[in-house]
């Protein structure tokens, strides 16, 4: 029926819709790690993707020095990373918070620069391969489509951190903290909370989310020292189409859009380069605090 109706084998289709939401899990994944940390700490983290990127390497260290695999790495990787984030943000970023957000973007692209050259400079711009974990190898057979096993569980990895990632901030005690701190430090920590700790903790969090993002491409990618280069763009545009600080619209537009960038490779190929960058412009043409952010 498809086929007869759009002139599209059934299968080039819903390939590629999956394709779209593997891209949009982990645009959906890098813009919430963006969002938290802009929403509760108003610094545009241009390291993000980076970061993202030594989560990738991270587990290839585990796995090739360490003989520690993917399910280990899972945990190890965000952990190691949000370490380093935290002292990102105790030695550096901490004297930025009052002054314009330019000057936070400024050092976290510098820093991203820095990282990138440092690992390309030992690694090379080559690939390092990641083996898929044993029990996620194979596919299922579902009549339309081959499903790999693999992508099946890197969608439902990633939308269930995200949910849960939105529950706690929208939802706890602790995220309410967390949104007070931002708006009147000084009346919090009024009731005995550390703000200070409670900002590098968040932002350890959002980097260990890019970290986490980073270890589940690992076997799709492949380990390379520019696979958060050639993401990060996309992905703050994926964080201003659903507006600076939201958590729900990044996850919502983070899936959406890997979808349209999906069809539309398969409807006009040579527009899916470009078709989330024309979908900013007309979103802030029409609304500029994005589809779920606020003026």
């Amino acid at each position: 029926m498809i086929q007869q109706l759009l002139g599209i084998p059934p299968q080039a289709l819903f390939g590629q819709l999956l394709l779209g939401l593997i891209n949009g899990a982990f645009y959906a994944m890098l813009s919430l790690g963006l969002a938290v940390i802009f929403g509760l700490l108003n610094i545009i983290n241009f390291a993000h993707g980076a970061l993202y990127m030594m989560g990738a390497f991270v587990a290839w260290f585990l796995l090739q020095y360490a003989g520690i695999g993917y399910w280990w790495a899972l945990l190890l990787s965000p952990l190691a990373v949000g370490l380093l984030g935290m002292l990102i943000e105790r030695t550096m970023l901490r004297r930025l918070y009052q002054l314009d957000h330019l000057y936070g973007l400024l050092l976290t692209f510098g820093l991203a620069l820095i990282i990138e050259g440092l690992f390309r400079n030992q690694f090379g711009s080559s690939g390092q391969p990641y083996a898929i974990p044993p029990q996620l190898m194979g596919g299922y057979n579902l009549g339309f489509m081959f499903l790999p096993t693999y992508r099946g569980w890197v969608v439902v990895a990633s939308l269930a951190v995200c949910l849960a990632t939105w529950f706690v901030i929208e939802r706890t005690k602790l995220g309410a903290y967390l949104r007070a701190a931002t708006e009147n430090p000084t009346l919090v920590q009024a009731f005995g909370i550390n703000v200070p700790r409670m900002i590098t903790l968040t932002y350890g969090f959002g980097v260990a989310l890019a970290a986490l993002a980073g270890v589940l491409a690992a076997p799709i990618y492949q380990v390379n020292p520019t696979m958060g280069s050639s993401l990060i763009i996309v992905v703050f545009a994926v964080v201003v189409i659903g507006g600076m600080g939201s958590i729900m619209g990044s996850i919502v537009t983070g899936f959406g859009l890997g979808v349209i960038e999906g069809l539309t490779k398969v409807f006009y190929p040579e527009a899916s380069n470009t078709v989330i960058f024309v979908l900013m412009a007309i979103v802030l043409l029409i609304r500029p605090a994005g589809l779920f952010g606020r003026a």
